[in-house]
């Protein structure tokens, strides 16, 4: 039996399925070691034991009694009500009319878990996970690891990409899908397939895409053919509990212990910290003209990011990075570490010993330190200064004869345009500054 595609009202009772739910969602079987699996089966047994005392003490002492009386109710009554599936209880049956439950339909359709059972399964499952050296990673789709398009949106300049697409016999191999059943073309992002790889080696890993279900899970069969990342942990917007928002209310991990890739991170508003905003990858012209670009698309140049040096290789680097400072360097316990802070560091070091000064980039009456590219600049470790003086080590400038930026070439500093600021923000690296020379922008 699997969670994602058998029922439970084929096992052999509610509670045979409240102990699978429990055991699936707190242990990998693929990767746990023995003793984990030791421990759950004592935990599990204990769960068994405890309720078989509860209902053999409220057995009526008369056996012809109907099985609606009083101890029924009562066995009913103990009954914490962990979760719902069709409505009634996975543990004991009865029949739940009001509903505060969180549903987790992308595990399994029509379960629905309490909030105190998510709580106590997502703090089993991440002292689980992180007993093993691994964190959690959702995925955003759209813009992330792929882009989509419709067949009609696409124009003459990209309808040479129709007789190039890769077979759907041999998903393994290819990166671009005609989708006719969905009249949609999607292109992965290159270096796709060894991020996954990699990055598995490290996460648990979710997708969550604002797509619809049907969507969602074409997009998992391209992404991972083998089933060997996602398994049921494919979240859209129709198990989201807050439209037009992402919430890690249905991921079954820790906060202190999620990162998130997404292109969007207002898609995030409680959870801004865990993100890892992503450079966009817009191939199809459609998508270029979604975000009001006028530019060229990628298709349309009949060119692509590279593999070695694009936005996934760049990403998995600061992933591992992050991995690696939360598990070998922090001293504090490891319950009490939190991923949030580690990206924080992370992201720090990336101009640290930088001191930028700004050069007409903001209007007269705005409040410098509170602009996006002065913030950008601060979290990337870099210190930002009102005024000139020796330490400088950047101006930004977008005119390279302001007073300014003269001095800065008189003085042998870095003239960079505010460009600079962006893509090392979006790269998650220090970019070459002569290739953002304010005279070559």
């Amino acid at each position: 039996m699997t969670l994602v595609t058998d029922s439970p009202v084929h096992s052999s009772s509610s509670e045979d399925f409240a102990s699978f739910l429990d055991t699936h969602l707190t242990s990998t079987a693929s990767d746990s070691s023995a003793n984990e699996d030791s421990d759950g089966e004592e935990d599990l047994e204990s769960k068994r034991v405890k309720r078989h005392k509860v209902e053999v003490l409220d057995i009526p002492e008369n056996t012809h009694e109907p099985t609606t009386g009083a101890g029924t109710s009562k066995i009913e009554d103990i009954c914490a009500h962990p979760g719902t599936f069709g409505n009634m209880c996975i543990l004991c049956g009865q029949r739940i009319d009001e509903d505060s439950s969180v549903s987790l339909g992308y595990i399994h359709k029509g379960l629905r878990l309490a909030n105190e059972e998510i709580v106590r399964l997502r703090n089993a499952d991440t002292k689980n996970l992180l007993s093993r050296k691994r964190l959690y990673l959702i995925l955003d789709l759209d813009h992330t690891l792929l882009n989509s398009t419709l067949l009609f949106h696409m124009n003459s300049e990209e309808e040479y990409l129709k007789s190039r697409a890769d077979s759907l016999q041999d998903i393994e191999n290819g990166n671009l899908f005609m989708l006719e059943h969905m009249r949609m073309m999607t292109k992965l992002r290159p270096y796709v397939r060894q991020f996954l790889k990699e990055a598995s080696q490290l996460f648990e890993m979710y997708i969550y895409t604002m797509g619809d279900r049907p969507y969602a899970r074409e997009m998992a069969k391209l992404l991972d053919p083998r089933n060997e990342y996602f398994n049921a942990k494919v979240i859209s917007r129709d198990d989201g509990t807050q439209k037009h928002q992402k919430g890690l209310d249905v991921v079954l991990g820790q906060e202190s212990a999620v990162l998130i890739l997404d292109d969007t991170e207002n898609a995030w508003i409680k959870h801004k910290d865990n993100v890892i905003l992503m450079e966009r990858y817009h191939f199809f012209a459609s998508s270029c003209q979604q975000f009001g670009f006028s530019c060229k698309s990628l298709s349309e140049l009949k060119s692509d990011e590279s593999e070695t040096d694009g936005a996934l290789a760049a990403v998995l680097r600061v992933l591992k990075r992050a991995h690696s400072l939360f598990f070998d360097e922090l001293g504090d316990s490891l319950p009490n570490r939190d991923v949030r802070e580690v990206l924080k560091t992370v992201r720090k070091e990336i101009l640290q010993g930088c001191k930028i000064v700004f050069s007409r980039v903001f209007p007269t009456s705005f409040p410098a330190e509170s602009h996006q590219l002065w913030k950008m600049a601060e979290q990337l470790g870099a210190t930002c200064l009102v005024e000139l003086d020796d330490s400088v080590t950047h101006v930004v400038a977008t005119d390279p004869k302001t007073e300014k930026s003269r001095w800065a070439v008189k003085e042998k500093k870095f003239l960079v345009h505010p460009q600079w600021i962006e893509a090392t923000f979006y790269l998650w690296k220090r970019l070459p500054e002569d290739n953002y020379s304010v005279n070559q922008l």
